[in-house]
């Protein structure tokens, strides 16, 4: 299983990452972090939870974050590659702007509103996620990550998870 998160947004106030999310973490065989992570100590301590950390750095993240970590990233899954970008723009022609952007991926992982959201398009064969925030939901109902699994025939399968 792959754990998915963006938009941390930490250290800030009294925010932590919440305990069913760091279970789903540390169960996972790869962490993508879709950026805004804020401080490097963040990535720090994903990096501590023991599986290998793929991410992208954010609008928001300190200079630190930004020396480490690119802009995009892509990485296999199966014979999947999939995209991770922040900010994947305005929802009107998203899907198609990620399709032009990542063109040898099956799906793209983005962050940057907060939002929960798998798109389709099944004739491209080709999907979007947010994974929501687990730390800063704004207008989301609730705190979410997600979690990417290969499921029969080797397709991609994204879920929400409420954390």
């Amino acid at each position: 299983m792959v754990a998915l998160v963006a938009d941390t947004h930490m250290p800030k106030g009294a925010r932590v990452v919440p305990d069913r999310c760091l279970e789903l973490l540390r169960k996972a065989e790869l962490i993508v972090h879709a950026g805004d992570w804020w401080k490097l100590e963040v990535l720090e301590m994903l990096e501590s939870i023991g599986p290998p950390v793929v991410g992208v750095h954010g609008n928001v993240d300190e200079p630190a974050v930004r020396r480490r970590l690119p802009e995009r990233a892509e990485f296999a899954l199966g014979e999947h590659v999939v995209g991770v970008i922040h900010d994947a723009g305005a929802k009107r022609g998203r899907l198609r702007r990620m399709r032009k952007a990542f063109p040898d991926a099956s799906a793209v992982i983005f962050g940057h509103s907060h939002i929960p959201l798998l798109e389709t398009d099944p004739d491209a064969g080709f999907t979007i996620f947010n994974p929501g925030s687990p730390t800063d939901r704004r207008r989301a109902p609730a705190p979410t990550m997600g979690t990417l699994d290969l499921g029969g025939g080797g397709r991609l399968r994204f879920a929400h998870v409420e954390v």
